[in-house]
């Protein structure tokens, strides 16, 4: 059995930045409200930014926490979040891919699998332990249902 389980120092680095951006907010909110150090148009500008920034990756790190089980020709996928978890046999994987990109001298790998009931998943490299043996289970289970890629 495959566990694919989100990688501690992703969500701890995320969370560490998330931390760091509140305390700024803090800062320059407390600055707003004692001191007035910068123009109204900086505090207008800054603050939602801030926010806005701090709600996205709070939404990335919370959609992202799923846990993914492969084995005995089944897909366990968990969302503890949700409160949802699906067992689907291989058979019902209509089609997977894994798409390859290098940024920065690094590979980034993403594989999304569909399946029957349009629900998709989709894990990377980055985030997501196990990553490999779940490739070479779906090139063993599931290899017919994978996307050919094209060639430019």
């Amino acid at each position: 059995m495959i566990l694919i389980k989100p990688k501690l120092s992703t969500y701890f680095s995320l969370g560490l930045v998330v931390l760091i951006l509140i305390a700024g907010l803090v800062f320059i909110l407390r600055d707003f409200a004692y001191v007035g150090s910068f123009g109204l148009w900086f505090y207008l500008i800054a603050c939602p930014l801030i926010t806005l920034v701090i709600l996205m990756i709070l939404v990335k790190l919370l959609a992202g926490y799923r846990f993914i089980a492969a084995g005995k020709d089944q897909i366990v996928v968990r969302m503890p979040l949700k409160s949802y978890q699906k067992v689907y046999p291989v058979t019902e994987i209509l089609a997977w891919d894994e798409e390859k990109i290098m940024a920065n001298k690094k590979e980034f790998k993403q594989l999304t699998v569909a399946f029957k009931d349009q629900q998709s998943i989709s894990i990377s490299n980055h985030e997501h332990e196990s990553y490999d043996q779940l490739i070479k289970y779906l090139l063993k289970k599931a290899g017919k249902q994978k996307v050919k890629s094209k060639k430019a």
